[in-house]
């Protein structure tokens, strides 16, 4: 049974990847899917981190789809933008504290396997999540990192297809961080 939870959340999550850097709203009906099939996955195999990451992936699915409907018609269109140096490296020492502070608390207080890595994988996911919804082009850059930090944490779980998904994600980040950056460069030039 968990091999087929996990097959079928890999394959959703490659489509919803691909659409994904296309910019196809569809992206998060695929999305919405895998996340569910992941939350279910995790729980049963103890990265309740993770479990709780891909609530979050639903919630933002739906608020990623909300936004991007919103924008449907080219003038109005939601377009890749960019964020300061200042407001990333506020994101990113809150989300160093609430990494710890997560990590501290599934160390402590339940049987969670390898807390800290789960804890801050997921705490920059979310973080990197919102900045893919609202089309900012250093989620890339985040996911980057984060793929390769959820390489170990999957390598020390063998779970083999979401190892393969997670490399296959960590290529697609740098190829999605392309795609918006010439997306963003050529909205700057109209």
């Amino acid at each position: 049974m968990d091999l087929f939870l996990e097959a079928s959340a890999v394959i959703l999550n490659l489509i919803y990847l691909f659409l994904l850097i296309k910019e196809r709203i569809s992206c998060w009906v695929f999305g919405i899917a895998a996340s569910l099939l992941s939350i279910v996955l995790f729980y049963k195999i103890g990265l309740y981190s993770e479990a709780i990451l891909y609530v979050y992936y639903v919630i933002i699915g739906f608020y990623g789809y909300w936004l991007w409907s919103q924008n449907q018609d080219p003038e109005s269109k939601l377009k890749v933008s960019t964020l300061s140096l200042n407001y990333h490296l506020r994101i990113i020492s809150i989300g160093i504290l609430i990494s710890l502070a997560v990590g501290y608390g599934f160390s402590n207080y339940t049987d969670a396997v390898n807390p800290y890595l789960d804890a801050t994988t997921t705490t920059f996911s979310f973080i990197a999540s919102i900045l893919e919804a609202k089309k900012i082009l250093s989620s890339w850059l985040f996911w980057i990192v984060i793929n390769a930090a959820t390489i170990v944490l999957y390598i020390q779980q063998d779970l083999v297809l979401y190892l393969m998904l997670t490399i296959v994600y960590f290529g697609f980040s740098i190829t999605g961080f392309l795609q918006w950056r010439k997306s963003y460069q050529s909205a700057l030039l109209q």
